[in-house]
C-alpha cells in the first residue's frame, strides 16, 4: 500500500488501485448490525424446536372440538402464542445456565454466548421478555374462557416453572430428571392447558392422547442429551444418557421414537382407523433411527422435531376425522 498527496490532503490506496474500503466495510457493519442481532435474538430462542409446544396445541384444540364445542379461534392463536413465549423462554434459560455452568463450547449445538452474539444481560432480557409475554397471554385467556381462574393458573403456571427450572434454580436437568420434566410439560400439560381453554372444563383424559406427543419430545431430547453424552460428562453433570451409557441410549431412543407408532396403530384398530395417518412418516422414523447409531448424531435433534412436526398434525388431523363417539374418555368433562 502507498500513498499520495491530492488538495494537501494524504490518501491512502493499495498497490492495485484498489481504495481503502475500511470505512466503507464499518459503515455497512454498522448498517448490517440490527439485522445480525435480530438474528442472535431468533438464534437464541431455538425455533426448530418450538413445535413441540405448538403440536400439543393443536392436539387440545382438535380433542376440544371432538368434545362439541364451538371452536374459539381467537383462543387458540392467544395459546398457541402463551405456550411457545413460555417455550421460547425456557430455551433461553437453558442457554444462559448451560454457558454459565460451563456446558457450552464451540462445539455446542446453541453458542449464541460461547460466540459472543449476545451478552448475558441481553439473553436475559430476552427471557424476562418472553415470560412476560406469556403472563400476558395467560392474563387474556382468564378474560376469555369461563374455567375458573386458579384451575388454569395451576396447569399454566406448573408449565412455566417447569420450563424455568429444566436448567434454572434446581436445574433439573443436570440431575438426571429432565427427561421427566420435558414428558409432563410438552405432552399432558400443554394439551391440557389448551383444551382447557376452549371447553372451560377439565378433562384429565386429554392426558391418555397426549402419550404418543410426550414421547416423541421425549426422543428429541434424548437424541440430543446422547450426542451430548461425552462433554456433557465432562462438564460434570448427569443425565439419563450418561447413566446408561452410549449403547443403551441408542436402544432407548429407538423406544421413543417407535413408541407413538405402536400407540398409534393400537388405538386405530380399537378405537379409529384415522388415528393411524401418523403411520405414514414412518419410514422417515427409520431412516432417523439408522443415522443415530452411527457416530455423527449432530442432526439427529432436528431431524426428530421436523418429524414431530409431520407426526403432530398427521395425528391431529386423525383425531378431527374420527367420530367423537369411538373416541374413549372425550366426554368426560370434568368442571
Amino acid at each position: 500500500m502507498n500513498s499520495r498527496m491530492e488538495n494537501g490532503h494524504k490518501l491512502k490506496s493499495y498497490d492495485n488501485g484498489v481504495p481503502d474500503q475500511s470505512g466503507y466495510e464499518k459503515e455497512r457493519e454498522k448498517r448490517l448490525y440490527p439485522r445480525i442481532k435480530l438474528s442472535a435474538y431468533l438464534l437464541a430462542l431455538r425455533p426448530w424446536s418450538f413445535n413441540v409446544s405448538l403440536m400439543p396445541v393443536l392436539l387440545g384444540f382438535s380433542l376440544a372440538y371432538k368434545s362439541g364445542v364451538t371452536c374459539n379461534w381467537f383462543g387458540l392463536i392467544i395459546t398457541a402464542l402463551t405456550a411457545l413465549s413460555v417455550h421460547g423462554a425456557g430455551n433461553v434459560v437453558n442457554t444462559y445456565y448451560d454457558y454459565v455452568n460451563g456446558i457450552d463450547s464451540k462445539k455446542s449445538d446453541d453458542r449464541t454466548l460461547v460466540d459472543h452474539l449476545l451478552t448475558t444481560k441481553e439473553l436475559t432480557f430476552l427471557g424476562v421478555v418472553l415470560y412476560f409475554i406469556g403472563c400476558i397471554g395467560f392474563v387474556i385467556l382468564t378474560a376469555i374462557t369461563p374455567i375458573k381462574l386458579v384451575h388454569l393458573a395451576i396447569v399454566y403456571f406448573g408449565g412455566l416453572s417447569g420450563s424455568f427450572l429444566y436448567t434454572g434454580g434446581i436445574g433439573f436437568k443436570y440431575i438426571a430428571l429432565g427427561d421427566v420434566l420435558v414428558l409432563i410439560i410438552f405432552g399432558p400439560i400443554t394439551v391440557l392447558f389448551s383444551y382447557m381453554v376452549q371447553t372451560g372444563s377439565c378433562n384429565w383424559g386429554t392426558i391418555y392422547y397426549a402419550i404418543p406427543l410426550a414421547l416423541n419430545a421425549e426422543a428429541i431430547l434424548h437424541s440430543n442429551n446422547t450426542r451430548d453424552l461425552e462433554a456433557d460428562k465432562k462438564a460434570g453433570i448427569e443425565t439419563l444418557a450418561i447413566i446408561i451409557g452410549l449403547t443403551a441410549s441408542e436402544v432407548l431412543y429407538g423406544v421413543f421414537l417407535f413408541a407413538p407408532f405402536t400407540i398409534f396403530i393400537i388405538w386405530g384398530l380399537k378405537y379409529s382407523l384415522w388415528l393411524m395417518l401418523p403411520i405414514i412418516t414412518l419410514p422417515e422414523a427409520f431412516s432417523i433411527e439408522r443415522h443415530f447409531r452411527t457416530t455423527d448424531k449432530q442432526s439427529v435433534p432436528k431431524r426428530t422435531a421436523k418429524l414431530n412436526i409431520y407426526m403432530g398434525l398427521l395425528y391431529t388431523v386423525g383425531v378431527f376425522l374420527s367420530d367423537s363417539k369411538s373416541l374413549p374418555f372425550i366426554n368426560e368433562i370434568v368442571t
